[in-house]
């Protein structure tokens, strides 16, 4: 799908605030209300736009225990692993990896009795080899936006 300068524009409003109102949304954009939701739709029916979520603020985010599992798997039954993971609430992405490991997750835990919990049922899973945990210490650079 090819993006024009009005669809970059409400990709960046909704980037700073998703749930900004359409009538605010166009109105900053200096269209129609009914131009700036044909646009938002489209967006959404193309896949551009998945979905809206919630972005947690610092305080937030301070309070949450963090930590990096690294998975080595039997990738002939990857497909039912990955399914089990996707239902872990505390797991917040979940990736593929070439060399020794196979799956890198990134975990999010209100408490360690909650993250070892989580590890628990991680390490359970039919298919899950090894697993290493890393523990979020202290974070010196976040470029993610």
């Amino acid at each position: 799908m090819t993006m024009d300068e009005l669809d970059q524009k409400i990709l960046g409003l909704l980037s700073a605030d998703a749930r900004i109102s359409l009538a605010t949304m166009a109105r900053r954009l200096r269209v129609a209300r009914s131009t700036a939701q044909a646009r938002l739709e489209r967006l959404e029916t193309n896949g551009v736009i998945a979905g809206y979520t919630v972005k947690l603020g610092e305080a937030a985010k301070a309070a949450r225990l963090r930590a990096t599992v690294l998975l080595e798997i039997d990738l002939r039954v990857q497909a039912a692993i990955l399914q089990k993971l996707r239902t872990l609430p505390e797991i917040e992405r979940i990736v593929t990896s070439s060399g020794r490991i196979d799956l890198m997750l990134q975990i999010a835990a209100n408490s360690t009795p909650q993250l070892d919990k989580v590890l628990d049922v991680i390490g359970e899973i039919p298919g899950v080899r090894d697993s290493e945990s890393l523990i979020h210490l202290t974070t010196k650079l976040d470029r993610a936006v």
